[in-house]
């Protein structure tokens, strides 16, 4: 999935069921860009926005729903964060 057409600025989403054995298994969400400006913290170091904010509540809902979560690099630029769901 691409959102918007900005050169320089691509957006990747992935989504991959990962099977479990004794369990229905793990859905698997990657958001990908190339924004290394904002690079959002990880698991552990998150601190929800003030009330008053008008962005960061993306992360907030990550940290609430996911069963696992992480910020990772994307090479040659950019970032991933990816979260778990255990199905």
């Amino acid at each position: 999935m691409t959102h918007g057409r900005v050169p320089g600025r691509d957006f990747e989403l992935r989504l991959t069921r990962v099977p479990g054995s004794a369990r229905p298994g793990t859905l698997r969400i990657e958001v990908a860009d190339t924004r290394t400006e904002q690079r959002p913290p990880g698991p552990g170091t998150f601190t929800p926005p003030p009330p008053d904010s008008k962005t960061g509540r993306g992360l907030l809902l990550v940290a609430a729903l996911a069963t696992r979560w992480s910020v990772l690099d994307r090479g040659p630029v950019g970032k991933v964060v990816s979260a778990e769901l255990d199905l």
